[in-house]
């Protein structure tokens, strides 16, 4: 029996190690309450990991020692290790529902998605700075590079709203479309990705004025910078494609066919995308160099992702 035991061991230890090596996919199944832990290497789920909620979105921390998860049906911020998925402690916080830290590390600005607010919080100490009631549903967050901005879409409102970090104050409000959700900082203005649309709106950060609009597909939801920055990826989730677009020029290179609702992407250093599949329960790896895609099971609703071994 112990031999037996022994052997379990080792072969758990050696499987554990391997997917070490080959890095983690942390998958946040925001209608299961769960995390998925895929192993990268070989495709299957090493196992999955109860909250008590609603998961949606991921932001690493500055230092990297932590990758912060919002369970917005909880109400609490989770803390993992970045290297395995371990829950390492747990915050109270009032519906996070998309997050992201500033890029000079001061800030961490939170939406809350149920409860029409912006929290505004000091990463360093995650004591809250202030609030800002905004109408209504604000969804994703983006900064100016200096971080003296950022920027906030309102999908119940069709506007995106410019927050002033250092007079922690609202600039401005300004219509982008229908149901914006993601949206990007890139040369100098920002992408707004309209979801009750079919196309991203390129728009002046200074006043929120659309410049043109850019069509991607129907369902235009989220947007990404490939770690080199040449290509801009947006996932169009009722069309169900995934379109590479020139960085600079926004010309399209190629559309790929992500079905069942693709939503987020993180990118692994083997230059795959991992694109979360939200209304199939599954996450599609796509090879951009040939088009070749594999899905693996997850939980339901799959939404945030974020790779041990991804490039960031």
């Amino acid at each position: 029996m112990r031999l037996v035991l022994a052997l379990f061991v080792l072969l758990t230890s050696a499987a554990w190690g391997t997917a070490q090596a080959g890095g983690i996919a942390i998958v946040l199944n925001s209608g299961d309450a769960s995390l998925s832990l895929i192993d990268m290497a070989h495709g299957t789920e090493l196992r999955r990991v109860p909250v008590l909620r609603e998961p949606h979105h991921v932001a690493l921390s500055p230092d990297g020692r932590e990758l912060l998860v919002g369970d917005a049906g909880a109400n609490e911020m989770l803390f993992l290790d970045p290297r395995t998925g371990e829950i390492k402690r747990r915050l109270p916080m009032a519906d996070p529902y998309h997050l992201a830290f500033s890029p000079d590390g001061k800030w961490l600005t939170v939406t809350g998605l149920a409860r029409n607010q912006v929290d505004v919080y000091d990463a360093a100490s995650m004591t809250l700075a202030k609030r800002f009631p905004l109408s209504s549903m604000p969804s994703h967050v983006a900064y100016a590079p200096d971080s003296s901005t950022a920027y906030v879409t309102l999908q119940g409102t069709n506007r995106l709203a410019a927050i002033d970090l250092r007079r922690l104050v609202v600039n401005w409000t300004a219509e982008v479309g229908a149901t914006p959700a993601g949206v990007l900082w890139l040369n100098g203005k920002l992408l707004v990705a309209n979801m009750g649309s079919d196309h991203f709106a390129v728009v002046d950060p200074v006043d929120g004025r659309v410049e043109t609009r850019v069509h991607t597909g129907r369902g235009a939801h989220q947007l990404f910078l490939s770690p080199d920055g040449k290509t801009l990826w947006v996932n169009n989730r009722v069309d169900g494609t995934t379109v590479a677009l020139d960085a600079k020029t926004y010309a399209l290179i190629r559309s790929y066919r992500v079905p069942g609702g693709p939503d987020c992407i993180d990118f692994a250093f083997d230059g795959k995308l991992w694109i979360t599949q939200r209304f199939i329960q599954k996450v599609a790896v796509l090879d951009p160099a040939t088009g070749a895609i594999q899905s693996l099971a997850v939980g339901r609703s799959p939404h945030g992702i974020f790779l041990t071994g991804g490039e960031r």
